[in-house]
């Protein structure tokens, strides 16, 4: 079973509603428990075969070098782990955490001399994740190439940007030329049907190396112009010129190709509801 262990100067674990603890204390200077916490160690595991050990903090008083009681401690919850491996489940990423003296906060050193087992019950198992505070990863999201721009725009989440195709301008100006009409209107479409959607215009240039006529802003600005002329409220339309600073391909380009590939307009969800 694999486990690690950290040394630490506070607490690295936070209980929560649905996390248990069990105490086992340890005679003076010993990391072997008793024969009266063995018995109790032993009654724990009869009764939780079931749960699962999230982890093992091991502490100490505060007599002795703080390297000595480190390794102490530590012992004592190699110790602990020992018994309870192979009777009770335990999560994969579990953790062994040796505070040493640093866990001494009672007056009563006896109470200090001690190793706490962090665990769940079976009852709480089915919402692990969410008691410990771990999020599931969301399934990637995969936008066919050939998809439409509407396609596209739906399959969407926030944060992802998508290419314009055909849109093109004229040479070193903001003027787009005819061919882009289509793209204009498909994304005009998008944003009349979705009346919640906001996004972000972002221009790039290709072929040199500094946008020293702020182009790529210009360019953006453009595509918006268009946008608010034709209805679309101007707070759902941002825009942003990157220049030259996010290339597909490395500048200089190695062929018409790549070049009209950095060259492009792209659109940032930046919220939707579908």
């Amino acid at each position: 079973m694999k486990y690690f262990y950290s040394f630490i100067v506070v607490v690295l674990f936070q209980m929560t509603f649905a996390q248990e603890q069990a105490m086992f204390y340890f005679d003076n200077n010993k990391f072997e428990l008793n024969n009266t916490e063995t018995a109790k160690l032993q009654k724990w595991i009869s009764e939780n075969s079931a749960s699962k050990i999230l982890s093992i903090t091991g502490s100490t008083d505060e007599v002795g070098s703080s390297g000595y009681n480190d390794t102490l401690s530590l012992k004592r919850v190699g110790y602990i782990f020992n018994q309870i491996q192979g009777k009770v489940n335990i999560r994969a990423d579990f953790k062994s955490i040796s505070l040493g003296e640093k866990g001494a906060t009672s007056a009563n050193k006896a109470e200090n001399r001690k190793a706490i087992i962090h665990y769940l019950l079976e009852k709480d198992l089915d919402k692990e994740n969410e008691v410990l505070g771990i999020k599931e990863a969301e399934p990637e999201v995969i936008i066919p190439e050939d998809a439409t721009l509407e396609e596209k725009v739906k399959l969407s989440k926030v944060g992802m940007k998508i290419v314009l195709k055909n849109i093109n301008f004229y040479q070193n100006t903001f003027a787009t030329m005819p061919e882009s009409q289509g793209t204009l209107y498909d994304l005009l479409f998008i944003m009349q049907n979705n009346p919640e959607l906001k996004i972000e215009i972002q221009g790039h240039i290709c072929c040199i190396d500094k946008d020293y006529r702020n182009l790529s802003t210009d360019r953006a600005k453009q595509i918006k112009r268009f946008l608010v002329y034709n209805g679309i409220q101007d707070y759902r339309v941002k825009t942003k010129g990157f220049g030259v600073s996010q290339p597909i391909h490395p500048i200089p380009e190695a062929t018409p190709e790549q070049a009209a590939e950095n060259r492009r307009v792209e659109i940032e969800i930046l919220s939707k509801t579908r």
